[in-house]
């Protein structure tokens, strides 16, 4: 005799919609971290033109903070070697952007203390 399967497929869906769950949201924490990394990319790549234009430390920070305004960066974050008393002609000026995501996939969050991830983005350019 049969027995009967009208449950089987409610036990399939539910299995497989976990999954597909987890898995959209791994897809959605990559793609909000690799957005962020590129916008503190972006947003190093500004300051360090200002940095090599001769612009202040202020005016530094200030171009770092308006091209990644979206992720709330703030003065804590930026790093300016050589500061603007040191930079000479034909030396390097090196901003450093450093930002903290967080992550909503609580497996991925598991993986990195204080379900954070660090990114970090250095920029080099020689002053004009």
């Amino acid at each position: 005799m049969l027995k009967s399967e009208n449950g089987q497929a409610l036990v399939e869906i539910a299995i497989s919609m976990m999954i597909l769950a987890i898995l959209f949201s791994g897809i959605i924490d990559f793609g909000r971290t690799f957005h962020a990394f590129l916008a503190i990319d972006h947003a190093g790549r500004e300051a360090a033109r200002v940095a090599s234009v001769g612009g202040s430390d202020a005016k530094i920070r200030e171009a770092a903070i308006q091209s990644a305004r979206h992720l709330k960066i703030n003065e804590s974050n930026i790093k300016i070697e050589p500061d603007q008393y040191k930079r000479a002609r034909g030396e390097n000026a090196t901003v450093t952007l450093t930002y903290n995501i967080g992550f909503i996939t609580p497996i991925v969050g598991r993986l990195f203390p204080d379900n954070q991830l660090r990114l970090e983005s250095e920029t080099v350019m020689r002053v004009e």
